[in-house]
């Protein structure tokens, strides 16, 4: 390279040295680029999956639906279990683990079909992290800790009817 000034002369090597630096820099610039943050629903949905499939179960109390509000009000007894289908937003729960109590909201408004003919007169379970019992769930995707069905109740005799039915004696 007779036309360049003595000092910009390189080596072979100081050219590929120079290019490997060139072809890193694009890449990791390219990856910062294209390698944006997940959204919130994003990180939302892969906590409810990481704790669907990782989490301990517990009992645990439906405490609000979130249906009593003025705009939602059910004009029934039976509507008052929700068992008609409007799907709740949010559903406000409590739990206890190793005699600590909790208690806890998790926003279901993007998971309508999981909460249609909700049942607030039966016990629920709860998926928890044992390492930070305070990050729970009572539905996702893949799990529902909820009793759902339509009716508004069973009684003492459909109850034994339907004990026999599944536990048959011998």
């Amino acid at each position: 390279m007779p036309h360049l000034p003595p000092a910009l002369h390189l080596r072979p090597d100081q050219i590929g040295a120079v290019a490997f630096g060139l072809v890193a820099s694009i890449s990791v610039a390219a990856y910062i680029f294209y390698n944006r943050r997940p959204s919130a629903e994003e990180v939302e949905r892969q906590r409810r999956e990481f704790l669907a499939t990782q989490g301990r179960i517990t009992d645990a109390t439906l405490i609000d639906t979130g249906l009593d509000r003025p705009d939602r009000r059910p004009d029934t007894e039976a509507n008052a279990l929700n068992v008609e289908d409007t799907p709740p937003d949010v559903l406000r729960y409590q739990y206890k683990v190793a005699g600590v109590g909790y208690e806890s909201l998790q926003d279901v408004a993007r998971l309508p079909e999981h909460v249609r003919h909700l049942r607030v007169d039966l016990p629920i379970q709860v998926r928890y992290d044992p390492k930070n019992p305070g990050n729970s769930i009572v539905v996702a995707e893949s799990w529902s800790g909820l009793r759902v069905g339509l009716g508004t109740g069973v009684s003492a005799a459909k109850g034994k009817g339907l004990q026999e039915r599944l536990h048959p004696r011998d």
